[in-house]
C-alpha cells in the first residue's frame, strides 16, 4: 500500500517544484507511473481475501478494482485538463493539479480503510477538493449554487452516519471491516433501530444518488470542469456503493423490510431518469442523467444482497466508471472547438472529426451496454438476480435498458450525424492527446471483457 501513498504524497512537491515549462509532463508521467504500480493490487497471489494488510489499511477483491480505477483516473484527469487550464496562472494550474493529487490521496485511503471511522473520515474529506474544483474552475455563474448543491445535499446525508457510527462502536466495542463481521447478528427489533438503519443507508444513497435526491448531481455535473466531471462520475459515486456493499451485512436481519422503498425508488428512478435524458439539450446534463440511472440498478442490486447482484453492481461500477469518464471527455472535446454544450448546435460533427466519431460510437454503445462489455455483463446479472427476487422488476429493468438505448444512440446521432451547422466550419483538428485520452478509458474497459474476474468484487 505505502508503494503507492508515499508516490502519491510525493507527488505534491513535485507539483510545486518542477519547471512551469515541464509542469504538465511531469506530472503526467508522475502519475502514470502511479497508476501503473497500482495495477499489482490486482494480483492476489493469497486465500484470504485481505491482501497488504496493514493496522488501518488494506486491499480485498472489493476495493482493489476501486483502488486501480481511482489510481488510474489521476493522469487521464491531468491529461484532459491541459488545454482548458493552459491560459491560467502557473500556480494556479499547480494548484488545481495539487486538488487532484489530494482527491486521489482521500480516495485511497476512503477504499482502502479497514476501519469504518477512517473510511467516514476519507469520505468526507473526498468533498473539499471537489468543491474547491466545482466552484473555482466551473465555466458558469451557476456554479456556486452547483458548489452549494453538492456540499450540503452531502453533509446532510452524512450527519447520521457519524451518529450511527457512534452508537455501534458502543454496540460491538469495534469498528474494523475485518472482525465487525463476526460478533454475530446484531438484536435489531424496534423503531429506533430502524431509524439507525436508514441513518446508515441515507449518506450513501446521496452520493449514489438515488433518484428523489439526485438533485445535486446534474447540477455539479453541468457547472464542473472536465476534471471534476471525470472524478465525480468514475470514482466518487462509487463510494456511496462501496459503503452500501461494507455496511449491509453488518445491520442484516433490518434489510429485508426496509430496503423496498429504496428498491422501489431506485428502480423508478431508472426510468424516470432514462426518460429525462431523452429530452435534453444540454450534452453534459444528458450524460449526468445517465449516470443516475445507471446508479438507480447498483443501488437496486446491493439493497437485495444476493452473491450475484453484488458481483453485477461491482462489474457495472466499474464499467460505468470508465464509459462515464469517456464520455464526458468526448463532450468536453467538442465543447473546447464549438464553445457550446447545446447539442443542436453542435451538430454533424462527423465530417469535421472522423476519428473522433469513431471514439464517440464506442462510448455509446458501451454507455447502452453492448456485447461483449463488462457494462452488459453487470446489467444482466443485476436484472436476472432482480428477476428471482421478484419478477414484477422486469417491467422496470427492462424499459429501463430500451430507454437507456434510445438515449444513447440519440446522444450519438445528434451530436456526429446531420448537416453540420454553418457556424463551425474552421474547426480545431483534434489532437494525438485527445485520442491517447480517449484510448486510455476504452482500452481497459474492452480488456476486462478477456479477464472479468478482476472485478467481480466479493464473489471471487
Amino acid at each position: 500500500m505505502l508503494k503507492i501513498l508515499l508516490p502519491t504524497l510525493m507527488l505534491l512537491p513535485t507539483i510545486w517544484l518542477s519547471n512551469p515549462k515541464w509542469l504538465w509532463p511531469t506530472t503526467l508521467t508522475h502519475s502514470f507511473c502511479i497508476a501503473l504500480a497500482s495495477l499489482t493490487w490486482l494480483n492476489n497471489p493469497t486465500e484470504t481475501p485481505w491482501t497488504s494488510l496493514g493496522k488501518y489499511i488494506a486491499t480485498d477483491p472489493l476495493s482493489t478494482p476501486l483502488l486501480v480505477l481511482s489510481c488510474w483516473l489521476l493522469p487521464l484527469m491531468v491529461l484532459a485538463s491541459q488545454n482548458h487550464t493552459s491560459t491560467e496562472p502557473v500556480n494556479r494550474q499547480r494548484l488545481y493539479i495539487m486538488l487532484l493529487t489530494l482527491l486521489q490521496l482521500f480516495l485511497i485511503l476512503a477504499f482502502g480503510a479497514t476501519e469504518l471511522i477512517l473510511f467516514y473520515v476519507m469520505f468526507e474529506a473526498t468533498l473539499i477538493p471537489t468543491l474547491l474544483i466545482i466552484t473555482r474552475w466551473g465555466s458558469q455563474p451557476d456554479r456556486i449554487a452547483a458548489g452549494t448543491y453538492f456540499l450540503f445535499y452531502t453533509l446532510a446525508g452524512s450527519m447520521p452516519l457519524l451518529v450511527a457510527l457512534l452508537v455501534l462502536i458502543n454496540k460491538t466495542g469495534t469498528l474494523s471491516l475485518i472482525t465487525i463481521q463476526y460478533p454475530g447478528a446484531l438484536d435489531l427489533v424496534n423503531n429506533g433501530h430502524k431509524a439507525w438503519w436508514a441513518g446508515c443507508m441515507l449518506a450513501f444513497l446521496v452520493k449514489m444518488p438515488l433518484y428523489g435526491i439526485h438533485l445535486w448531481l446534474p447540477k455539479a455535473h453541468v457547472e464542473a470542469p472536465i476534471a471534476g466531471s471525470m472524478v465525480l462520475a468514475a470514482v466518487l459515486l462509487k463510494l456511496g456503493g462501496y459503503g452500501m456493499i461494507r455496511m449491509l451485512p453488518i445491520l442484516d436481519p433490518l434489510t429485508k423490510q426496509l430496503s423496498y422503498p429504496f428498491i422501489i425508488l431506485a428502480l423508478w428512478g431508472v426510468i424516470m431518469t432514462s426518460s429525462i435524458c431523452l429530452r435534453q439539450t444540454d450534452l453534459k446534463s444528458l450524460i449526468a442523467y445517465s449516470s443516475v440511472s445507471h446508479m438507480g440498478l447498483v443501488i437496486g442490486a446491493i439493497l437485495i444482497q444476493t452473491p450475484w447482484a453484488l458481483a453485477g453492481a461491482t462489474i457495472l461500477m466499474i464499467a460505468h466508471g470508465l464509459t462515464s469518464s469517456a464520455l464526458f471527455c468526448l463532450a468536453n472535446i467538442n465543447y473546447e472547438r464549438t464553445h457550446s454544450r447545446t447539442m443542436i448546435l453542435a451538430r454533424g460533427l462527423q465530417l469535421l472529426l472522423p476519428l473522433m466519431a469513431t471514439w464517440w460510437f464506442i462510448g455509446s454503445l458501451a454507455n447502452l451496454a453492448l456485447p461483449p462489455l463488462p457494462n452488459l455483463m453487470g446489467e444482466l446479472m443485476i436484472i436476472t438476480s432482480l428477476f428471482s427476487w421478484s419478477p414484477w422488476t422486469i417491467i422496470l429493468t427492462g424499459a429501463g435498458t430500451l430507454i437507456t438505448a434510445a438515449y444513447s444512440l440519440y446522444m450519438f446521432l445528434t451530436t456526429q450525424r446531420g448537416p453540420t451547422p454553418t457556424h463551425i466550419i474552421a474547426l480545431e483538428p483534434s489532437h494525438t492527446r485527445e485520442h491517447l485520452l480517449i484510448l486510455l478509458h476504452l482500452l481497459p474497459l474492452l480488456l476486462l471483457t478477456a479477464k472479468p474476474e478482476l472485478i467481480w468484487g466479493l464473489t471471487a
